[in-house]
């Protein structure tokens, strides 16, 4: 079957490479795009191009809708797609614990699916997955994630929810010395349950994160690069043809591939 696809965000650095791949899949066929610019065709495969979600929707009546957008502008255009039955698949966090439900909501009403990734790149997914795993005899973790200095939010989606699953296996507790001061600031980073997570953010860098797990007289570190935006391309397209078999919200690519 062929799946119909819209992609929010398609001039963007993501957006550019998940056009192309949409493109070149034989199982999918781009229909149109949702720009902040208005132009009469999309590149030279001569794709309409809308300003508007509704009708963008009416129009061309995509399965699913790629999201490669703002935070402030995805939460609004999942509620309108999930509204008129298309599936979002969604490579943007930021997301509030109340839009995470309401959006939950919407997915149960409608009984179609709906992904949130993190990250789409399957080697991040395995990493996250992997460091979970090992937490579990291994809870004393630091997180380095380290990103283009571009990126505006901080820590990345990938070090929280790579936190977040190593909170289902590792219970609270402060690392460190009982009497640790920081002299500096902010200079243990971010405290989740007592593990710290620490952004970096370079030119020259795309994402990379290391997750590095502590033990008596030993350290497992498990690491993963992105050296190119291309490695997020082989998690849209598994999303997008997973998409179309679920009818809950999955928030994580973990829960597709294991």
């Amino acid at each position: 079957m062929m799946i119909k696809v819209a992609v929010a965000g398609p001039r963007g650095r993501m957006g550019k490479e998940a056009v192309a791949s949409i493109l070149k899949h034989n199982d999918f066929e781009l229909v149109s795009v949702l720009d902040h610019r208005k132009e009469e065709a999309f590149i030279e495969n001569d794709i309409p191009v809308f300003t508007s979600l509704t009708e963008l929707i009416y129009q061309t009546a995509p399965d699913v809708l790629v999201d490669l957008t703002v935070p402030a502008a995805v939460y609004e255009h999942a509620i309108i797609a999930l509204d008129n039955g298309v599936r979002p698949v969604i490579g943007t966090t930021g997301f509030t614990d109340l839009q995470l439900e309401e959006m939950r909501k919407k997915v149960e009403e409608k009984k179609i699916g709906c992904i949130i990734a993190p990250n789409f790149s399957i080697g991040a997914v395995l990493m996250m997955k992997f460091s979970q795993m090992a937490a579990k005899y291994l809870p004393d973790v630091e997180i380095i994630e380290m990103h283009h200095d571009q990126k505006i939010d901080a820590p990345s989606g990938t070090a929280i929810k790579t936190a977040q699953l190593i909170n289902e296996v590792r219970p609270p507790f402060e690392q460190g010395h009982e009497v640790e001061e920081e002299i500096l600031a902010g200079a243990r980073g971010a405290n989740v349950s007592g593990m710290h997570i620490h952004s970096v953010r370079l030119p020259g860098l795309v994402a990379h994160q290391q997750v590095l797990l502590g033990g008596e007289g030993q350290l497992l570190t498990l690491r993963h690069d992105s050296f190119t935006r291309t490695s997020f391309m082989s998690g849209i397209v598994l999303s997008i043809t997973e998409i179309m078999k679920q009818d809950t919200l999955i928030y994580g690519l973990e829960d597709i591939i294991l």
